[in-house]
């Protein structure tokens, strides 16, 4: 209803304006309808014409040789493009160097990233042309690639007049000055923010006075800018109405009606000759690009997906032949991640580690010292930590709790060319957090407020470890914990050897597992089979190979061979129906580890109190503290839910033998809806111990306990489960199905029913929680199921499902009608008042949902 009235009230200003803007204009008119019309004209400007290059280009120019050449005038810069890179495609990568507080954004960070290319143009002038990568012909000598050229024209970012030519000696152009001030003293998107970043931020107008280019740096493959930009924001309103706010105040801009950006935009030469794509393959995770292709034969197009990553060749070929024999060589180019000298002397040597970490990975791939970390060198001029030729890890002074591993790659070959790793200082709180919950039960060290700098340090070193192999092109495996049997995350001597998963790309963060008398003492993830064999996969240089064609022939054989041992697979992080695939989960049986999990945090829970305690200091870190070990819990209960209706997603190719999808079977569904009913929907009074709840809120825990059972039925009875539940079950009797599931959840929720015994609270608001769900379910609606499509990189096909058109009200009105029954029965025995009342309740209830007034 607001959204009406606003919409009605700003149709009506409009038409009133525009009105009252066409009445002034007749008066206007009709006052001036005897007056003589006087005509000014003006002289067009006349183009300037180019200079000699000595009168631009005096003797006062500081002047620096690089990819661009740039002159420095007074206070002013000018640019000479040298002829040899027209037409070159340029990456441009502009990132923040100084930030305002308080907008979640800091210096380092990436803002926008274009590929660029300088073209002549027709008078006297250079254009600098936007370049997108969406299609592309594989032969520029025949016909179809001009058609490719007709459907691809790119945007024309800036037109520059020339102000001086170059020449040689001979006459001939070798250079073209100008003047770019309007690129990066301006707002060109290209160099600044996009529109969704400036809503984000509530930036507005660009204030052309306060923005300027404080410096320029120029080296053989890049130069680098870093401009001052100020805009005015949108000003701050009363909000009166229940509408949602976009974009953030930042404190600075509420002071001052205005905010100031630092930026640096770095453009690098891209590789004369792209690096040889390696095609993308499902089975293996690396993060891939894409462009559809156009082939002169070819009775359709094509899109070919490649996989991202850095470019590791031998320094001559002597060397590649020391390799293809066994022998580790050293690459022509390692890849080195510097550390940001603002990070904190006493975590940078683990920082360090967890780079260094990845050295035996790449051995795995016959390189040696192919990787490193390197501390930042101090008071060197001809380095800058926005520089596009440097890796860095950024340490951000951020209350956020996260990391992550972002790279810039080639978009026509997928060759990385460098990554900004973004570290927040609060990921330390995070990682506190997880350790304590997780492995308190068996580790002392994790008894802390404030753990010692050792434990901590290897926390931070598993961190960047798992960002670093993002920057190596790696996706999260979530599969690989699944490898490992629960069994052996209790065996010590197998922990030592494997660790509890075979991935670090894993979401598995800790081994809740281990129960204290099992003595394991290795906890953490590491580089494991997993991370080896994809690195392999990804930097193998195969000195005998000639085309990719080839190449994929060579790696599909080493990949068949490598899914022979299922720590080697790869799990995608984005399956919306495969239980093997989760996050936070270690084990292949997600009930007993699940199981393993909850008698440690039971453990844990009773201490907690001491665990976060401080003299002088409130109960806010005991909070914290539970917050998480609940959110621990309903982890648990997320991952044994996902069996349920579950698909086992196993990618293949024609030359493997199976199925690439199979239904979870039967028993592991069953178990999964049992484990539920005892850990879940048997209330878990464990959770409300009342030493802890006393202390943090004011409640007891009544409704806390029903959000998570409503959260976890909602997930169960969701749409998409259940069409996957119909479809399996159609498919054969052996598969789980609908009925089934809810029989079995009748079976735990109204165990009472049998015994007539009372029922308590708790109970009773799990029992009118799930008969609301089933009445829903007589008038469901429709759904969106989402799939994986086969052998591609990301993303979702999505289907709209009626379900009022399938069996399920049919199921859930049967249910129905036999829970009655059951409840009508049972209410001629109970004894107790309230449970009376309740079955009553449940009764009429369920009468209104089948025959509606």
């Amino acid at each position: 209803m607001i959204k009406k009235t606003v919409s009605v009230i700003m149709v009506f200003l409009f038409v009133f304006s525009v009105q009252d803007t066409f009445a002034q204009s007749r008066k206007k008119k009709k006052a001036d309808k005897n007056a003589t019309t006087k005509v000014e004209t003006k002289a067009p400007e006349t183009k300037k014409e180019p200079k000699p290059y000595s009168k631009v280009i005096d003797t006062t120019a500081v002047t620096q040789n690089g990819l661009i050449i740039v002159h420095k005038i007074d206070n002013k810069y000018l640019f000479e493009i040298p002829d040899s890179i027209i037409g070159s495609e340029i990456m441009t990568i502009t990132r923040y160097s100084k930030t305002p507080a308080g907008g979640g954004i800091f210096g380092g960070e990436e803002i926008n990233r274009q590929v660029v290319r300088w073209e002549k143009g027709l008078n006297n002038n250079i254009l600098l042309r936007s370049v997108t990568y969406v299609i592309m012909s594989t032969d520029e000598s025949k016909p179809l690639a001009q058609a490719v050229k007709n459907s691809t024209s790119d945007p024309i970012i800036g037109n520059y007049d020339v102000l001086a030519y170059k020449k040689d000696a001979s006459g001939k152009i070798t250079g073209y000055v100008l003047d770019l001030s309007t690129a990066f003293d301006a707002d060109v998107q290209t160099f600044s923010l996009d529109p969704i970043k400036k809503q984000l931020l509530n930036i507005q107008t660009f204030q052309k006075d306060k923005s300027f280019i404080s410096k320029v740096s120029s080296f053989p493959l890049n130069t680098e800018i870093r401009s001052v930009k100020t805009f005015t924001t949108t000003p701050p309103k009363i909000n009166t109405t229940p509408t949602p706010k976009i974009g953030v105040d930042l404190p600075s801009a509420l002071d001052a009606g205005v905010v100031t950006l630092e930026l640096n935009t770095s453009m690098i030469l891209l590789p004369k000759v792209p690096m040889r794509k390696r095609e993308f393959d499902a089975r293996v995770g690396y993060f891939a690009n894409q462009y559809g292709v156009f082939e002169e034969e070819s009775q359709k197009s094509d899109t070919k997906v490649f996989a991202v990553r850095w470019r590791l060749e031998p320094k001559s070929p002597e060397d590649a032949q020391k390799q293809k024999n066994g022998e580790l060589i050293e690459p022509l180019k390692p890849i080195v991640y510097y550390i940001d000298p603002a990070t904190p002397d006493k975590w940078k040597k683990y920082i360090k580690e967890g780079i260094d970490d990845w050295q035996v990975a790449f051995e795995a791939a016959g390189w040696k010292n192919a990787i490193r970390g390197e501390y930042w060198p101090e008071n060197d001029p001809t380095m800058s930590l926005e520089d596009a030729r440097f890796s860095v890890l950024r340490y951000f002074a951020a209350e956020i709790q996260n990391a992550y591993g972002p790279n810039v790659h080639d978009p026509r070959s997928g060759e990385i060319l460098e990554s900004h790793i973004g570290w927040y200082h609060n990921i330390m709180s995070l990682l506190r957090n997880w350790y304590l919950i997780q492995t308190a039960a068996v580790d002392p060290a994790a008894r802390a407020k404030k753990f010692d700098d050792k434990l901590m340090g290897e926390l931070i070193r598993f961190v960047s470890s798992h960002e670093v192999g993002h920057t190596l092109g790696l996706r999260h495996n979530m599969g690989a914990s699944s490898a490992t049997p629960v069994e052996k995350l209790r065996d010590k001597e197998y922990q030592a050897k494997n660790g509890h998963t075979s991935s670090i790309m894993d979401y598995a963060r800790f081994n809740y597992v281990a129960q204290p008398e099992d003595g394991v003492t290795d906890l953490f993830p590491r580089i494991g089979d997993y991370d080896k064999w994809a690195i392999k996969w990804g930097y193998s240089y195969f000195e005998d190979v000639n085309t990719e064609k080839e190449e994929k022939a060579k790696l599909n054989e080493m990949t068949k061979e490598a899914y022979k041992n299922n720590r080697l697979w790869f799990g995608t992080e984005t399956s919306p129906y495969d239980p093997r695939y989760q996050t936070e989960d270690i084990g292949d049986n997600a009930m007993r580890a699940s199981e393993y999990g909850i008698k440690n945090l039971k453990r844990i829970l009773p201490n907690l109190l001491e665990w976060s305690s401080e003299k002088g200091e409130s109960y806010s870190e005991l909070d914290e503290l539970y917050g998480a070990l609940t959110g621990q819990f309903r982890r648990y209960m997320g991952h044994v839910t996902k069996n349920v209706g579950g698909i086992y997603d196993s990618p293949k190719t024609y030359d493997m033998t199976g199925n690439q999808f199979t239904v979870v079977p039967k028993s592991i569904q069953k178990d999964a809806v049992l484990f539920l009913n005892t850990q879940l929907f048997t209330t878990p009074k464990w959770l409300l111990d009342q030493n802890v709840l006393s202390k943090i809120n004011p409640e007891n825990g009544v409704e806390a306990i029903k959000a998570m059972q409503d959260a976890t039925l909602s997930s169960l009875m969701a749409g998409d489960r259940m069409v996957r539940l119909l479809e399996s079950s159609a498919a054969s009797k052996e598969n789980y199905s609908v009925d089934e599931l809810i029989t079995d959840l009748n079976k735990g929720i109204f165990s009472e029913l049998k015994t007539s015994a009372a029922v308590d609270m708790y109970r009773r608001n799990i029992q009118k929680l799930y008969v609301d769900k089933l009445i829903e379910l007589l008038k469901p609606g429709s759904t969106t199921v989402r799939s994986v499509p086969v052998g591609v990189s990301y993303g979702f096909t999505t289907r709209k499902v009626n379900l009022a058109q399938t069996d399920l009200p049919s199921i859930a009105r049967g249910q129905l009608i036999s829970l009655r029954n059951n409840l009508k029965v049972s209410s001629a025995k109970i004894a107790d008042r309230m449970t009376k009342y309740h079955v009553l309740d449940l009764v009429a209830r369920i009468n209104e949902g089948l025959d509606p007034k």
